[in-house]
């Protein structure tokens, strides 16, 4: 059975588009990123969700910014005020966990937003074991929850924060979050730039479609 046509705002196309301009194959593409071509072709063929773990790999193995995997029309001027909000509860945000870390975006329903907030679960230890450093284009501010983590990055050396420790820098920058205590280590991040506003618009998608908890939104 053939596979619907995927809108052009859907990331699979951008993943093509940045492949192909670089003159890739999807088994070269498998290499680079160390992802199964099997993998590759799923999220290509949009039959696959697009995790931010996907996306992070992806990029490093293309070697561009994480904004050029996340299709989407170009943004247009925030929505003027009109007592827009967005309340979320407890363990229902949209959301994607991995074996590295655990997001969580909360007011994904709302779009066009200033500014995207995301509450992180670090849990790789190293650079390595992420698998290097990501970017994206906008600003960042990074506020450490519980625990303690590294923030490094490709201009300063790492930089230890702690429980209360907070952090405001260019997201433009390649960097990449370590954990660092013992105990779990839980942050806050707040990003600006329309790269990471597309990503937290792709997770809102895919939590509708599997909310997380077992209770019904009021």
């Amino acid at each position: 059975m053939a596979s619907p046509a995927l809108d052009r705002s859907h990331p699979a196309m951008a993943l093509r588009a940045v492949r192909m301009k670089q003159g890739l194959t999807l088994r070269a593409l498998a290499a680079r990123s160390g992802m199964p071509f099997s993998t590759l072709s799923k999220l290509e063929n949009g039959k696959m969700e697009m995790t931010y773990d996907k996306l992070l790999r992806l990029a490093q193995g293309l070697g561009v910014d994480i904004a050029a995997l996340l299709a989407g029309p170009p943004e247009t001027e925030a929505p003027p005020a009109g007592g827009r909000r967005s309340v979320s509860r407890a363990g229902r945000s949209a959301g994607a966990t991995s074996d590295l870390h655990a997001h969580q975006y909360p007011a994904a329903d709302l779009l066009g937003k200033l500014m995207v907030p995301i509450i992180i679960e670090v849990r790789a230890r190293s650079v390595a074991e992420m698998g290097g450093m990501v970017r994206h284009s906008g600003e960042e501010y990074l506020y450490v929850l519980s625990g303690a983590m590294e923030l490094h990055s490709d201009l300063y050396a790492p930089l230890r924060l702690d429980t209360g420790d907070s952090v405001y820098f260019d997201s433009g920058m390649s960097h990449v979050y370590v954990r660092v205590s013992d105990e779990p280590c839980k942050v806050l991040s707040v990003c600006a730039g329309p790269g990471i506003q597309r990503l937290a618009q792709t997770a809102a998608k895919a939590w509708k479609l599997s909310p997380p908890g077992t209770d019904e939104a009021p």
